[in-house]
């Protein structure tokens, strides 16, 4: 994997993982949401801009017995991402915007071992869900999506359309596949980070759907 922490944290993982990925011969399902009416584009690198297949990806998962409301454990997460993010791997780092809490047009860089630092900015907030758009630097180019919603349990789900931003980096992603797995392991721990601030129980594990669009993409 080319970090260990990454194969060591594979090999103890004991959250169910259901994966599932499928080849897709058109992008007409799979294209991110536009841009809201007044948002900052400026640096952001989307889907069109990128290199090799649009990757859809959608992880959920279920939450009983959660301490906290829909609206209450979204607010507790938009106040500090890093309550969720796997900090020992990957860190939200803010470095534009001010006050206590999330807003829009705030940006942050992930911080990664090794050259997967990501910058985004937040183009769409939401009662219980936010949106960042990747920025020039990002190994992807695209956008990604968390929501904290409610059926019969509460439930939290990430929803991403990425493609690589450059030749290299989509030799790492597609072909090597180390950064497509780096980026699930990371995804996969901020779920159970989010399980674990909301004080609840996963259940069912974690469901990850990859809808892969090989053609109308490929440069």
């Amino acid at each position: 994997m080319g970090i260990g922490l990454t194969s060591w944290d594979y090999l103890w993982r004991v959250t169910a993982l259901h994966r599932a990925e499928v080849v897709e011969g058109s992008d007409t399902d799979h294209l991110p949401p536009g841009y809201p009416d007044g948002v900052d584009a400026s640096e952001v690198i989307g889907v069109t801009d990128g290199h090799g297949p649009l990757f859809h990806r959608q992880y959920r998962t279920s939450i009983r017995e959660s301490r906290f409301s829909p609206d209450e454990l979204f607010a507790r997460l938009i106040e500090n991402l890093n309550r969720a993010a796997p900090i020992k791997f990957a860190r939200f780092q803010r470095v534009y915007g001010e006050g206590d809490t999330m807003q829009l047009g705030d940006e942050f860089v992930v911080r990664m071992p090794g050259p997967w630092d990501g910058p985004v900015r937040v183009i769409d907030l939401r009662p219980r869900s936010f949106r960042l758009a990747t920025l020039a630097g990002h190994l992807e180019a695209g956008q990604i999506e968390f929501r904290v919603g409610q059926d019969d349990l509460l439930t939290f789900e990430i929803e991403s359309w990425a493609r690589s931003s450059g030749r290299f980096s989509n030799l790492l992603y597609h072909h090597v596949r180390m950064a497509k797995e780096i980026q699930l392991h990371m995804w996969i721990s901020f779920l159970e980070g989010v399980v674990a601030l909301s004080g609840g129980r996963m259940t069912g594990g974690i469901r990850i759907d990859t809808r892969r669009v090989e053609n109308g993409y490929r440069t």
